[in-house]
């Protein structure tokens, strides 16, 4: 996996829990560690609680709900057996033959086992405790609130850090942009021009494009951006007021910008580049 792994524990009557993700949608929580609270002999556990047909039909429901790539005629077949006494659940056969992404296992001495989708999961740790499964909820929702506090505070921390930043960014337009003769209406048609060059390189999109297109939104497209997004913004609004200090036209400054976006926002491993919008040439 060629993706960064973020790694957090839920703690649970006494068991620490993984869970991680690598696109910080999708979380995935260890039924290894879920399974020891009821067995020192936690993948036999877990292939039992597999070997169900319902519990079969529950999974091949959820790949269907979540994943457009699932090979619904192989699951007709895998469907067949399930219950069975011959029957054995290959999370190798489920995930290669069947396209299927709620459960996978990882190797390592340290934090390898079987995996599953946090849905999953749940429904895992509902079979072996409905109370485990109650302390497993609650550390997860503290884990979800600890997680929230800190990218809030580091929103409003970059929104501030942007918005001195555009005080610079403002000062270059008003120094080498801004001509003796140019009407208030004219002034401010330039600063929201230039405003614009930013969020076409960034969002793809100019301020009213956004505002047509979320009309049931408060603030403006800057307000709805990511913390990555304002973090990037912030460095574009200071290489933009150099860029204009040194003379350089719009369509070329714009085409730098755009550039200096998509290398800041790769080196940001929390965002990934396929929800960088395109913008036309």
């Amino acid at each position: 996996m060629n993706k960064k792994i973020a790694k957090e524990t839920i703690h649970a009557k006494g068991l620490d829990i993984a869970i991680y993700t690598q696109d910080f949608k999708n979380e995935y929580v260890s039924l290894t560690d879920i399974a020891k609270y009821r067995s020192i002999q936690p993948s036999i556990t877990i292939h039992n609680w597999l070997r169900g047909r319902d519990i079969v039909e529950f999974l091949g429901l959820w790949e269907t709900l979540h994943n457009s790539n699932f090979n619904l005629i192989e699951f007709d077949k895998f469907k067949t057996d399930a219950g069975t006494n011959a029957f054995v659940f290959s999370i190798k056969d489920w995930t290669e033959k069947l396209n299927a992404i709620g459960l996978l296992s990882k190797s390592g001495r340290y934090g390898g086992g079987i995996f599953a989708h946090l849905d999953i999961a749940l429904e895992f740790a509902s079979w072996l405790s409905p109370e485990f499964k109650l302390y497993i909820i609650k550390d997860y929702k503290r884990l979800k609130s600890d997680e929230q506090s800190r990218l809030s505070l580091d929103w409003n921390l970059n929104r501030e850090i942007a918005k001195l930043n555009y005080k610079v960014h403002t000062d270059a337009i008003k120094e080498y942009l801004i001509l003796p003769e140019l009407t208030k209406e004219q002034i401010s048609l330039q600063y929201a021009d230039e405003a614009d060059i930013l969020n076409v390189a960034l969002f793809g999109k100019t301020a009213k494009q956004w505002r047509t297109e979320n009309k049931d939104k408060k603030g403006n497209i800057r307000d709805d951006a990511t913390l990555q997004q304002l973090l990037v913004l912030s460095n574009m609004e200071s290489y933009n007021a150099i860029l204009i200090e040194q003379g350089k036209g719009q369509p070329e400054r714009l085409q730098l910008l755009r550039n200096m976006a998509i290398s800041q926002l790769q080196s940001i491993s929390e965002l990934s580049l396929g929800s960088l919008p395109m913008i036309d040439k």
